[in-house]
């Protein structure tokens, strides 16, 4: 019987007589990490610092972590393997959001790619700072909670969860998993929660912002036949017209209509915060009714289940997600500053990769010169880059190139 409390590293027990359950210290672990606090300067869709209400990656995983405590509580999960998950998934994404993350992938290809998800992991079990050869040296149980893809990179495939030579804890962490694709129920409900969170918040953000605006959807077949391929395009299987006839339905919900008159007054926001609490709300419910109604009352936790989310769920979900890429993402004048992004964090591994380990930080030097061959190194030298906040990149690509765009 596979032990899910269990760590990689054997530790001697740390009862202070608080009686704090191994899932509760990683908890504690995760929210005292040098990883979580970058996060607060990390991109989530807004770039980092550019205003004070937006959400970045920090925000964004406590968001998360809260939604998926909700979700799992409701379903019998251990609502702090669950909470772990959320505050963590996030962890392993690099500067400049998913924008850097796929930079940093073109760049890395002849040695293995980069992944935030695989990154996670890998920042979760080596690059803290907390056991030696095990990083927070998390349960077994919190660490399967956090893999979104539970394998390696395939032909075909663009996410995964682990890179070739983190594959010993990842197979550690994978005992018990009835198959190698399936993800445990803790794992889903926080995937769930991350897509709940990053729908709705990020176009209240938007909308915030005042990029994002409701009223020319309503007026427009056109835009809203183009808005519908975008999501068809790249978060939904189902056809333009079917997400079409459900972004009429979503406009005319009583709690969205009113924001297409959004004026930013006090008001106003009153009417999209409500908005985002009803969405999320809703869309909690729909995937804890679906999965009880299918398993029952009993709590549910690791593999006894998997989450069952709507179809209708899903659509609206992915809906939001669409206007927030078309409107805000793709937004008109944004590509040069994506671009200097891209060029900065692919300077950024040539510049370390020639210079290392001289120019490398001291946390990371002494990995590289420990490293057995030059497929290692270089993925010292992409831990290092990844790990850097969105001003952090900026400021070493200054530093390494004399304040030039590049080198």
């Amino acid at each position: 019987m596979v032990d899910p409390s269990e760590r990689f590293i054997p530790e001697p027990s740390k009862d202070t007589g608080f009686g704090r359950s191994p899932y509760e210290r990683d908890r504690a672990r995760v929210l005292h990490s040098a990883g979580f606090r970058r996060l607060a300067a990390k991109t989530q869709v807004h770039t980092a610092g550019s205003g004070d209400f937006l959400r970045t990656r920090l925000t964004h995983s406590l968001e998360v972590a809260q939604i998926a405590r909700e979700t799992g509580a409701r379903l019998g999960c251990d609502a702090d393997v669950v909470d772990v998950a959320g505050l963590a998934h996030d962890l392993g994404h690099p500067p400049f959001g998913h924008n850097g993350e796929d930079a940093l992938d073109e760049v890395s290809r002849a040695w293995g790619g980069f992944e935030g998800n695989a990154q996670t992991l890998r920042v979760l079990t080596r690059l803290e700072a907390k056991v030696e050869g095990a990083g927070l040296n998390l349960t077994r149980a919190s660490l399967d909670a956090t893999c979104k893809y539970p394998w390696p990179r395939r032909d075909g495939t663009r996410k995964f969860g682990v890179y070739a030579d983190d594959r010993p804890v990842f197979d550690w962490v994978r005992l018990g998993a009835p198959d190698d694709d399936r993800r445990c129920l803790e794992a889903q409900v926080m995937d769930w929660s991350d897509d709940v969170a990053y729908s709705v918040h990020d176009v209240e953000d938007g909308l915030y912002s005042g990029f994002i605006e409701l009223r020319p959807l309503l007026l427009d077949a056109d835009e809203r036949a183009a808005l519908c391929a975008d999501v068809a395009q790249v978060y939904s299987s189902e056809s333009p017209a079917l997400l079409n006839e459900a972004l009429i339905e979503l406009l005319a919900d009583p709690v969205v209509a009113p924001l297409a008159g959004y004026d930013g007054s006090f008001r106003a926001q009153q009417a999209l915060k409500r908005c985002t609490s009803v969405l999320t709300g809703r869309f909690v419910a729909a995937a804890v009714d679906a999965t009880r109604e299918k398993y029952g009352d009993g709590p549910l936790r690791r593999y006894d289940a998997d989450l069952i989310v709507p179809q209708a769920a899903r659509i609206r979900c992915a809906l939001l997600k669409g206007i927030a890429l078309r409107y805000v993402m793709r937004r008109r004048g944004m590509e040069p500053w994506y671009a200097q992004q891209r060029e900065i964090l692919t300077d950024l591994v040539r510049l370390l990769a020639d210079r290392a380990p001289d120019e490398l930080d001291p946390v990371f030097a002494p990995l590289w010169r420990e490293a057995p061959d030059d497929t290692a190194r270089r993925r010292v030298v992409l831990d290092q880059v990844a790990s850097l906040t969105d001003p952090a990149a900026q400021s070493w690509h200054q530093h390494l190139t004399g304040g030039s765009a590049s080198a």
